[in-house]
């Protein structure tokens, strides 16, 4: 199985302050993420004064406002990413941002990105589809809130304006903060795979790990977890995040489960070939038996013992004479 991307999810669980996301960029990478990601949005293009705040917000900040006064307390200017992006680049961890508006994506192209995560709340931007697009990059395109024809239409317009279709990976999301499991529809992820035969992956928004595992195993290439330095800071991502050493976990269940899948050929590998001799049984004598002898289901037995004949040539053996004498639980050779 090839290696499975885990993008540690910073977003605007800096709370706004630089330090802070240097922080989270060098936590990311001792906990073993390939990337770390944030978010990029000039607010007066991505939403207009009167947008409302989602519910999941309003009970993690504590507060209803519009949804732009209470971004504006947590986004970084654009000059404030090309900073983090070498600071990243020096901690040797892969840096992303998501944009959310036209002038966005400028910035990151212009600071070297060149891979695009796209929201789930972009998959029906047309403008936006088309200016990634004509970067002719590879896209991570989540899929929350989306319908299977959404999604096609939304791959259509990005493969119309240049992006190559191999290069599109699917993630499965939910857009609730945290995800309850029974919304979670991993089997969704599945589908997403199979209708567009495209890589895909999954975007976690539950508390805890396990649905990002179980991801895993499903075959999703991709995963993409919120994490947060601690849960407890106000702001409308941290209840659905992990702490650092809860990342950590992730990464380290993701690992083991790329290294349990395996390669699916079904064959004993050198390890467990050593120990045929020891749980496989052999024919042995039931009783003593003596040159000559018919062999039979009364004489003859499947028990541990070493090496020998396996029980599978049982059939063989019934109606031959012993070609000498064997003493009980001794093995039957021929």
């Amino acid at each position: 199985m090839s290696h499975v991307i885990v993008i540690a999810e910073a977003g605007v669980n800096h709370n706004g302050d630089v330090a802070r996301a240097k922080e989270m960029i060098d936590r990311a990478r001792e906990a073993g993420a390939d990337v770390v990601k944030f978010q990029t949005a000039v607010l007066e293009q991505m939403m207009t004064g009167q947008a409302r705040m989602a519910g999941y917000a309003i009970d993690a900040v504590g507060v209803e406002e519009s949804q732009f006064d209470m971004c504006r307390k947590f986004n970084f200017p654009l000059e404030v990413f090309a900073e983090l992006r070498e600071y990243a680049e020096g901690s040797s961890i892969q840096f992303l941002s998501t944009p959310f508006d036209l002038l966005s994506i400028d910035a990151l192209h212009t600071i070297g990105i060149r891979l695009w995560k796209i929201a789930s709340g972009e998959i029906t931007n047309f403008p936006f589809l088309r200016k990634i697009g004509r970067l002719r990059e590879p896209v991570i395109l989540s899929t929350g809130m989306c319908s299977l024809g959404e999604v096609e239409a939304a791959i259509e317009v990005l493969t119309r304006f240049g992006t190559p279709r191999p290069g599109i990976t699917l993630l499965q999301c939910n857009t609730d903060y945290p995800t309850a499991f029974e919304d979670v529809n991993l089997y969704g992820m599945v589908t997403l795979g199979e209708a567009f035969k495209l890589p895909f992956g999954y975007s976690d928004h539950t508390q805890g790990v396990e649905a990002s595992l179980a991801a895993v195993a499903l075959g999703a290439r991709v995963i993409e977890k919120h994490f947060t330095l601690d849960r407890n800071l106000p702001g409308p991502d941290h209840k659905a995040s992990l702490e650092p050493g809860e990342l950590a976990e992730l990464v380290r269940g993701v690992r083991n489960i790329e290294a349990a899948l395996g390669s699916g050929i079904k064959l004993p590998n050198l390890r467990e070939s050593n120990n045929r001799s020891i749980a496989r049984k052999i024919i042995v004598a039931a009783r003593e038996i003596v040159e000559g002898e018919i062999f039979s289901e009364d004489n003859l037995a499947a028990k541990r013992a070493g090496e020998g004949i396996s029980p599978m040539r049982w059939e063989e053996l019934i109606g031959r004479k012993a070609a000498r004498n064997f003493k009980q639980d001794e093995p039957i050779w021929i």
